[in-house]
């Protein structure tokens, strides 16, 4: 709370709800007997005793952290535990792994998914790719690649419809909604006079909202991470302009971890296969 000067986003930072981080420092304060943090609104800010506590407080959670290190020193054998988000894995990394495990056959990858924060003490993980802003307490974060939303649909159902171009060429199409990545997101810029429509299947999945693009069922938006190996090989095309997202893929893992001869690897395989990885193309265009 205190780097960020908001429950909101220092709860966001933490995977909690801004209700429990407030009600946790409330706690606390009660606890100690002394006011913590000072409220402004939706600002808040250190008090002189918070601020005092602060350092302090940041010290000891660095110490056990070591000391957890220090107490699992065995971890650097074993399976390489990979946490990130279910439909990454499957439309983008899951491809790509076999090129890690072919140059290192040494190493064993177990890979968890969730869209919750994953505590790597807990639960044993060796490291992760997070999508987000890249800010997140006591993890070493290294970007990896940007994501954009782009708007595909099979290369029939363009050839059809035409290009997107502006809010009223979505009118062609039943669109494909999905609450991950929902249409205002590309319309953000259209006046409060577009009128775009409300028909077409609607899902919370991601990666069934890019299967039901692949199988023709109407325009999706979609990150691009999740429809890039889809357009190179001719199953969608991109229809319209991509909207860089406010968020991106990182690479994370406790600091200590990344001297573990494991980690280490596939954060320099990861890094790389990113490095290779294009941004989309612009409407229309092919690509190779």
């Amino acid at each position: 709370m205190a780097e960020h000067k908001s429950f909101t986003r220092g709860a966001d930072a933490l995977g909690v709800t801004a209700s429990a981080a407030s009600m946790q420092v409330q706690a606390l304060e009660e606890y100690l007997r002394v006011p913590l943090f000072r409220r402004n609104g939706r600002q808040v800010e250190l008090t002189p005793q918070g601020a005092l506590l602060r350092p302090k407080v940041e010290e000891a959670l660095a110490d056990l952290e070591r000391a957890i290190d220090e107490a699992r020193a065995d971890r650097g054998s074993g399976p390489l535990r990979v946490t990130t988000i279910a439909s990454f894995l499957a439309q983008w990394l899951l491809p790509r792994l076999p090129s890690f495990t072919s140059q290192h056959a040494g190493i064993d990858v177990q890979i968890h998914t969730s869209t919750e924060l994953v505590d790597f003490v807990k639960t044993g993980m060796d490291a992760g790719i997070r999508f987000g802003g890249g800010t997140w307490p006591r993890l070493h974060a290294q970007k990896l690649f940007d994501e954009w939303l782009v708007p595909v649909g099979t290369p029939q159902l363009l050839q059809r419809h035409g290009l997107v171009t502006e809010a009223r060429d979505l009118r062609h199409y039943k669109l494909l909604h999905s609450t991950y990545e929902p249409w205002t997101a590309w319309l953000l810029e259209g006046g409060p006079d577009e009128v775009w429509p409300s028909s077409g299947a609607a899902f919370d999945d991601a990666i069934a909202i890019v299967r039901a693009a692949e199988a023709g069922h109407g325009l999706a938006l979609s990150r691009w991470s999740l429809v890039a190996d889809p357009v190179a090989m001719g199953r969608l095309a991109v229809a319209g302009r991509p909207v860089r997202s406010a968020h991106a893929y990182h690479f994370v893992c406790p600091p200590a971890h990344l001297a573990l001869a494991k980690v280490a690897a596939f954060r320099e395989w990861l890094v790389s296969e990113c490095a290779g990885f294009p941004s989309p193309p612009e409407a229309g265009a092919a690509r190779a």
